[in-house]
């Protein structure tokens, strides 16, 4: 990959556990800071990767698991080369719902496939490019699976896992943060959404000042 001038963060978790939230109130805090956002997301954050989206989020009917993982790579390596990069060499700051530590922990652990098998994929796919800050929103299935209880709309094809499908997913989480602790950052996701957000600003400002 070519040298970058920008900064790229990416926001992982569950399904309920808040990402959404946390992007928009980290966009409103760099965008009024004068900085240049460009907020995106795996699968689609390209035209192709809407296609793949409505295939791996909204198809009627079994998609075999490794299909389902290359599908998400193939989305991947278009995105990054598409999306992402020339955003990063203009110099702003890209951020993005979801990146490979979902498909590891979706498609690995979810789908009982092999983590590094899928991790490996996915930095072929994307050229080995790496965030530059990783927040992980950490919260239990249960609590997850109340939030989107609450929320009046169909789930998609992976909300719709039983519990121990998710309980599997939150446990490749944290144990790749384990691994990375200096990508990661991991926020308790069943606290206020404001002591969140003062978290992941001190962390970025941090980020922003290196």
């Amino acid at each position: 990959m070519t040298s970058r001038r920008g900064v790229w963060i990416t926001l992982e978790g569950g399904d309920g556990s808040g990402k959404t939230t946390q992007s928009n109130l980290l966009n409103e805090w760099l965008t009024g800071a004068g900085r240049t956002v460009v907020r995106t997301r795996e699968p689609g954050g390209s035209e192709v990767g809407e296609l793949i989206r409505n295939i791996v989020l909204h198809h009627r009917g079994d998609i075999a698991p490794r299909a389902e993982a290359l599908l998400y790579a193939a989305d991947r390596a278009h995105h990054v080369a598409t999306v992402v990069q020339p955003a990063l060499d203009r110099g702003e700051i890209v951020l993005q719902d979801r990146y490979l530590d979902s498909s590891v922990a979706y498609q690995g652990a979810g789908r009982v496939l092999d983590g590094t098998e899928i991790r490996d994929l996915s930095l072929w796919a994307a050229e080995g490019a790496l965030p530059d800050l990783t927040l992980l929103l950490d919260l239990d299935p249960v609590a997850a699976r109340a939030r989107l209880d609450s929320d009046d709309k169909p789930f998609d094809r992976l909300e719709a896992e039983k519990t121990e499908f998710h309980t599997r997913v939150r446990e490749a989480y944290l144990a790749l943060a384990a691994a990375e602790p200096e990508r990661f950052l991991v926020l308790d996701a069943a606290e206020a959404p404001e002591q969140i957000a003062a978290r992941i600003r001190a962390r970025v400002e941090q980020l922003l000042a290196a």
